[in-house]
């Protein structure tokens, strides 16, 4: 019986300004699902990601890809979570099809009409639109900032923003992350149960939600083992 692998993703702009977070895209994904009738299998998501971001460094996309069998469906609640590239969504779109599956999403028509094709398309073409936006008006706001002599950039994990709104100082609760990240790396436990740990003391991510395996890694990485009591 084919099944269903739903994809999420959101970067941390999107989420803040448009509500497009996980849970309501997992909710529009099972709805789908139900509609065409198939069961879901698995669920990947990448989060904090940009919808440019090439599809080898968003390795939840590539585990959804791996996933899809024959007759099986890529779900994704919008066109613009697989991608804002126009590129990559047809690289997407090739690799599932290599696979024997199909791309579905609510916003499209779930066929290979020369109409659906050119729909999709269409979506595609506006989502890199919305992100050359994005872009843009990131940019003014660094400029604008820059001529106020604010602080520009991402803030690091594990630092906020001081209040002179110009420095930076330790953040107490993601401080308390990375140390229970890194003690819980010394005890030789793997990215998957780290991640467990994490989330049975309650902590999350700046998002709110839970910590995956990628974003662990990645802090790891950034802030290695260094501090240990």
């Amino acid at each position: 019986m084919p099944v269903a692998i739903v994809y999420l993703r959101v970067s941390t702009d999107e989420q803040a300004t448009s509500g497009l977070g996980t849970s309501a895209q997992r909710q529009s994904c099972e709805g789908l699902a139900q509609r065409l009738g198939v069961e879901i299998r698995a669920v990947h998501g990448d989060e904090g990601v940009s919808g440019g971001a090439s599809v080898e460094d968003r390795p939840g996309l590539m585990r959804a890809i791996d996933d899809v069998g024959p007759g099986d469906v890529l779900l994704a609640s919008k066109r613009d979570r697989l991608a804002r590239d126009v590129v990559i969504a047809a690289l997407i779109e090739k690799l599932v099809q290599r696979r024997g599956g199909r791309v579905v999403t609510t916003d499209a028509p779930d066929d290979d009409s020369p109409t659906a094709v050119l729909m999709k398309q269409i979506l595609d073409a506006f989502g890199q639109f919305e992100r050359s936006l994005i872009r843009q008006r990131t940019r003014h706001a660094m400029s604008m900032g820059r001529a106020r002599n604010q602080r520009i950039g991402h803030l690091p994990y594990g630092k906020r923003l001081a209040a002179d709104g110009i420095h930076l100082e330790e953040n107490p609760a993601e401080q308390a992350i990375l140390r229970a990240i890194r003690m819980a790396r010394a005890r030789g436990l793997c990215l998957v149960d780290i991640c467990e740990e994490l989330t049975t003391h309650g902590f999350r991510n700046r998002l709110g939600g839970m910590f995956k395996e990628s974003h662990v890694a990645q802090l790891l990485e950034r802030h290695g083992n260094g501090g240990l009591p």
